[in-house]
């Protein structure tokens, strides 16, 4: 098994965190997650180019990006909005590298993730200097693409020689099953926005993997995930909520964990619950779905990681610790002995 795919298998964040403080996330999600799978943190609380697709505006090559009443717009030039995305995110990387550092991992095996929108989600969430969608123009949506992935792989490799480890990419897609669907919406009523072809979508998702390499996964926490597509692509991995999982859903993931690759299940609460679970309860929900995909616990054990239920941006500080722990150690409890939980 590759160092990639068995990052997988592990814990993680989904990248989103609460707060400001990008050194003092760092140093917490280094301190939870080093044996399992650290993330560069997002901290959307910090405002415009902070947030998942104002991200994108540090990590887009020759593509500047600007906001608008709705949100974000493809610009003609870098601007005030680019740039802080640009600072923003060099300040989350030196955050981690930092904590990196303090924490004696420099140069080990011990793999890092890091997160982007995925081409469908960038090109539904950005706005043409018309207004309508990025999605609506196939052009836009090509280059857009095309932007993103060497902007991807160039963070990638600066991480990496930056860290001296392993990194691989998440790509985020939480509008990939609205855009399929047809169910995006238009400018007024009168310019609806078309279905997008799955084809096209599979494309975007391979032209990515194949700029950035090895070791994507892709996530969502929007329920009716295409799975078709997603068995078809060259992705390494799905992350999901697990709450959004229907009975359809179940064979789509037994043909993708059969293709020998991996899922990612989000069971912990993305926000504080009433009672807090214990690692064993987290874990029992991990067997819950896979004892119905008709695998021996023992056979998924190398095929299964553990997540949040979605990014922790709500959260509070404490429950943002508490629920990445919760996830290393039903990790942990799964890879160990499944067959016990």
């Amino acid at each position: 098994m590759s160092v990639f795919a068995e990052a997988f298998s592990k814990a993680s964040g989904v990248g989103s965190w609460p707060g400001t403080a990008a050194r003092q996330a760092a140093e917490v999600v280094v301190g939870e997650l080093a044996d399992a799978l650290a993330h560069i943190v997002e901290l959307p609380a910090r405002g415009v180019g902070a947030d998942m697709l104002g991200r994108a505006g540090g990590l887009l090559i020759d593509v500047a990006i600007d906001t608008v009443p709705r949100g974000y717009r493809i610009a003609a030039r870098p601007g005030a909005v680019t740039r802080r995305a640009i600072s923003l995110l060099d300040e989350d990387m030196d955050a981690l590298e930092e904590a990196w550092e303090v924490a004696g991992l420099r140069g080990g095996q011990r793999v890092v993730k890091v997160q982007a929108p995925g081409p469908v989600t960038l090109a539904a969430g950005l706005e043409l200097a018309n207004g309508h969608r990025a999605i609506t123009d196939p052009g836009a949506v090509r280059d857009l693409a095309a932007s993103l992935a060497e902007g991807v792989a160039a963070h990638r490799a600066a991480l990496a020689r930056r860290l001296d480890t392993p990194v691989v990419v998440q790509f985020d897609e939480p509008s990939l099953p609205a855009a399929l669907g047809g169910r995006l919406s238009g400018v007024t009523a009168l310019s609806p926005v078309a279905a997008l072809d799955e084809a096209v979508a599979g494309a975007l998702l391979d032209t990515c993997v194949s700029v950035v390499g090895d070791g994507v996964v892709v996530h969502s926490c929007a329920a009716r995930l295409p799975w078709d597509l997603l068995q078809r692509s060259t992705i390494g991995a799905v992350s999901l909520d697990a709450a959004t999982l229907r009975a359809a859903d179940l064979d789509g993931i037994a043909a993708f964990v059969e293709s020998g690759r991996t899922v990612v299940l989000g069971v912990v609460p993305g926000t504080a619950p009433e009672r807090r679970p214990s690692a064993e309860e987290v874990a029992t929900a991990v067997v819950a779905v896979t004892d119905r995909l008709g695998f021996a616990r023992s056979a998924l054990r190398d095929r299964i990681g553990i997540t949040p239920a979605c990014g922790l941006a709500d959260a509070t500080p404490e429950w943002a610790r508490t629920a990445i722990g919760l996830a290393r150690k039903a990790a942990e409890a799964f890879a160990e002995d499944p067959d016990s939980i």
